[in-house]
């Protein structure tokens, strides 16, 4: 068996054991076995009986809290790798990720905003939470991305080098102007500012998930499909071009999805940090370079280390929950020292 394809078989099942730890796992236990049978009484199969005979109390906390925050840090998680691989296809170089297009940087300032200025026109508390984050944050992300590429235009074509010195400025610009609201914020806007800047899954909802999983699920579908293009680019960008691909179009269509993707990803969820970056260089040196098994296997442990790191985040602290961003950085962060010197960049 080629060892692209057993590694995303082992990341099924790994996947699969990791969904049913987070469903029974948490301040409120449901065994396995309830699990399964709440799911199934859910898809109208015929309740359990005996010890299989969950309490209505276990049966709420897993459908309306556990099974929607499972599914969107699964569906966010798998976002964050596949658009980190297919970021780091674009500019060849595996330590990129989506940050750097200023999706992440935007968002958070676009957020940091409507928790400081959305009380001054009176729209505060439900309302903002529900649907003002989130949609503050997907625009947010989606301006930075659109401005980044803007400057990377040259004589019609997009300079990859001058979109990651682009994104780098604009990530500085955003960054001053989240710092300029901190300082206006009172005390708990920048509670609210610093929780949701380290990431967290608390709180999610069907709707959240519902609203945010067509841009996802797009990006999800979509960016495989650029695979091929992206193996071509990895020659070069003249050899891709004789090799009949589009190389002005690919740079476009990646970047747009990713930042659509991620977008989305960060509009309900915060910064989640190192996912786009650590989960696909890994995945680059478990299974190698081809995109065709470098992207659905990073989506796969993208998936797995979100859903793995929401875990840790409920259980290290129980009953109060660390952010998740703090976690992927915990882990992340000597993951991504260690990269570097394996490159040879350490201290000599």
């Amino acid at each position: 068996m080629p060892r692209g394809l057993a590694l995303g078989l082992s990341g099924l099942v790994v996947l699969g054991l990791v969904v049913i730890a987070s469903l029974g796992l948490g301040a409120v236990a449901i065994p396995g076995r309830q699990v399964a049978s709440i799911l199934w009484s859910a898809m109208g199969g015929a309740a359990g009986a005996g010890n299989d005979v969950p309490s209505s109390m276990q049966e709420s906390v897993l459908l309306a809290i556990r099974l929607p925050r499972v599914l969107l840090g699964g569906l966010i998680g798998a976002t964050l790798a596949i658009s980190g691989a297919a970021i780091q296809g674009i500019f060849r170089n595996p330590l990129a990720d989506p940050a750097l297009i200023g999706v992440s940087a935007g968002a958070a300032t676009a957020t940091a905003l409507m928790i400081v200025v959305a009380p001054w026109f009176g729209v505060e508390g439900v309302v903002s939470q529900t649907w003002g984050l989130p949609l503050a944050g997907f625009v947010g992300g989606a301006v930075t991305t659109l401005v980044v590429v803007r400057l990377a235009r040259r004589e019609g074509g997009t300079v990859v080098t001058t979109m990651l010195l682009a994104g780098i400025a604009i990530n500085a610009l955003a960054g001053a102007a989240t710092g300029f609201l901190v300082f206006l914020a009172d005390d708990a806007q920048l509670r609210d500012i610093t929780f949701w800047s380290l990431g967290s899954l608390a709180n999610t909802t069907w709707p959240k998930v519902l609203a945010v999983l067509p841009l996802i699920g797009l990006c999800l579908i979509q960016l495989p499909r650029c695979a091929a293009s992206l193996n071509a680019l990895l020659l070069g960008e003249d050899e891709a071009r004789l090799l009949g691909v589009d190389v002005e179009k690919l740079k476009r269509r990646v970047v747009l999805l990713s930042a659509m993707g991620v977008g989305a990803a960060v509009s309900v969820s915060g910064v989640i940090g190192f996912v786009g970056l650590v989960v696909p260089h890994l995945m680059r040196l478990a299974a190698g370079a081809d995109h065709r098994i470098l992207l659905p296997n990073a989506a796969i442990y993208g998936a797995i280390s979100l859903l793995v790191a929401d875990l840790l985040s409920r259980i290290l602290a129980a009953p109060a929950e660390l952010p998740i961003g703090t976690v992927t950085a915990a882990v992340g962060a000597p993951v991504f020292l260690w990269m570097l010197l394996r490159r040879g960049g350490g201290w000599s």
